[in-house]
């Protein structure tokens, strides 16, 4: 089974940043032309060009290339965040078997380095850190395109587009969680409503419930 969970916005203070040449740390943001003024670090989309010629994003993948090697201190996708479910999901499924869906940067292995970001679907962001489903990025699919294997994901409505583009290959079933009083739009997933009457975040709350057997697929 195939872990997928969307990403959050609380990351962990200890997140570590790519940088420019001069060493100037790098926030990844939607818009940086309306990020805050007056702070130590740069602002960037995450395919913007960097000062070494390549978008960031590929920088990003060369960094992760790099054997053994982690100068910057960038922290795995699932340590990334400050909520406990992404830790209670490796540990119930393996590091292999995770992955997370981010605004950022796409669908990436659990186990993938990942620097300090601030991109939402929220449409209660900040606009700086607000993308826009017309907003174009060069998401990252980490998911093998061959699995045959089930994919069970946990996110919001807002994220459910995206899940299913960047896992429309797969050959496993796809099977979504969602509870709003109307399903989605997810052509070729398999449905299941979580009852709760948690909003903010339910995702998470629906996640612990199927580890510990509360909910099936």
């Amino acid at each position: 089974m195939i872990i997928v969970i969307q990403c959050a916005s609380k990351k962990k203070p200890a997140a570590g940043h790519l940088c420019g040449r001069d060493g100037q740390p790098v926030l990844f943001v939607a818009d940086p032309d309306f990020a805050p003024t007056g702070v130590a670090n740069a602002y960037a989309r995450p395919d913007d060009i960097s000062d070494r010629g390549v978008s960031w994003r590929t920088q990003l993948l060369d960094y992760n290339d790099m054997p053994g090697n982690n100068p910057l201190d960038l922290l795995p996708a699932w340590q990334l965040y400050e909520n406990k479910i992404y830790e209670r999901l490796v540990n119930r499924y393996g590091l292999e078997s995770m992955y997370v869906l981010s605004a950022g940067w796409g669908l990436i292995a659990a186990k993938f380095l990942t620097p300090a970001y601030d991109i939402t679907f929220s449409s209660n962001a900040e606009k700086y850190k607000r993308r826009w489903k017309k907003d174009r990025y060069n998401d990252l699919r980490m998911l093998p395109a061959d699995t045959t294997e089930p994919i069970v994901f946990f996110g919001g409505k807002d994220y459910v587009p995206l899940f299913c583009s960047l896992t429309e290959s797969a050959k496993g079933q796809r099977f979504l969680l969602y509870n709003s009083a109307t399903a989605p739009d997810a052509p070729g997933c398999m449905l299941k409503r979580f009852n709760t009457t948690t909003r903010t975040n339910w995702h998470y709350e629906c996640a612990n419930a199927f580890i510990d057997g509360k909910i099936t697929i």
